[in-house]
């Protein structure tokens, strides 16, 4: 009896030692250096078990072994912790390292960036083009209800969500712009203030000439003057052609100025409708705290900016300056061409 007890006990000894040794060996592997020679992104899909992750991140390289990394999981008692999503792992990441960041989660972030006065079919069609992103983009949204800016999103998020997030952005940012606003401000509702941002962003590129365009409209809006702006014809021309972008893509020319349209500032008077583009935080900004400016007119001045004027007569003048500028700019390309 004592024999076999102590067969049991050398036995159960050596069982051990077996073990620990194995569970070294385990350790060792799970935490030595993997294969990977530089940083590799690899998408982990929802649903997928440890095994299926294992198997998936030995064929893209990043494992040497889906079974070593399968066994440290689970006695790890991480299986149920590992996310989906889309992951870039280090160059040789041990099988532990991608274990954590699997558990943590730490998906790559990857953004979209819609560029103030782009109108609402365009920036539709960047979240449509957006790489990673899941489903449909859900209804159009009207003129001027997306908010202009650079917004993360990881793998697999939804395109709706996307536009949601810009619907709420520009909501939010218009009613905190719009509390703050200017006291003299001639507006009587935060829509028109959208309305006319849209028209300054569509008017100038420049940073600085913003809220004085502003002050030069709310001038005319003041007198009872038309607006006057080029953008809102060319929109309005747009829609009437039936461009999905709603750009006209093209120079305006008289006939455009004198077509009847909703959108025509030179032959209505006020605002137009309805935004002509989705403006950004700027020309919101600019709209709502205006430049104090006697000026009533504005037209290119050849540098990328515009010359203001006070009168009429100040601004043919100016008018004439910037057409000889063309037409030199014209007569140069002209000249210049084989």
């Amino acid at each position: 009896m004592k024999a076999v007890l102590r067969w049991i006990a050398f036995a159960t000894g050596g069982l051990v030692v077996v073990v620990t040794l194995a569970f070294g060996f385990l350790m060792h592997r799970f935490d030595a250096p993997g294969p990977l020679a530089g940083p590799s992104i690899v998408v982990v899909g929802k649903g997928a078990g440890v095994g299926a992750i294992a198997e998936l991140l030995a064929r893209q390289g990043v494992l040497r072994s889906a079974f070593i990394f399968e066994a440290g999981v689970r006695v790890s008692r991480a299986g149920s912790a590992l996310r989906a999503g889309e992951y870039e792992f280090p160059g040789h990441a041990s099988a532990r390292d991608v274990m954590d960041i699997l558990r943590a989660g730490r998906t790559v972030v990857r953004k979209l960036t819609a560029p103030e006065g782009m109108t609402t079919p365009q920036i539709i069609a960047l979240v449509t083009a957006a790489h990673g992103m899941d489903g449909l983009v859900g209804p159009m949204p009207q003129e001027g209800e997306l908010l202009p800016d650079t917004y993360h999103y990881s793998w697999g998020d939804g395109r709706v969500d996307m536009i949601v997030r810009m619907e709420k952005a520009m909501s939010e940012t218009v009613a905190r712009l719009w509390r703050d606003r200017a006291p003299d401000v001639p507006l009587t509702r935060p829509a028109d203030a959208v309305i006319l941002a849209s028209i300054v962003e569509k008017e100038t590129g420049k940073p600085e000439e913003r809220a004085r365009i502003a002050g030069v409209f709310y001038n005319r809006l003041r007198r009872g003057m038309p607006l006057q702006s080029d953008p809102t014809v060319a929109y309005d021309r747009a829609l009437a052609a039936g461009i999905p972008e709603r750009v006209l893509g093209r120079a305006l020319t008289r006939k455009d100025l004198e077509t009847p349209g909703p959108f025509n500032t030179y032959l209505n008077r006020g605002l137009p409708p309805e935004p002509i583009c989705n403006p950004g935080i700027a020309a919101l900004t600019a709209v709502l705290h205006p430049e104090k400016t006697d000026a009533l007119y504005f037209v290119a001045d050849g540098n990328g900016g515009h010359a203001f004027a006070r009168t009429l007569d100040e601004h043919n003048a100016n008018v004439r300056r910037w057409r000889k500028l063309r037409k030199e700019a014209r007569d140069g390309e002209a000249g210049a061409a084989p």
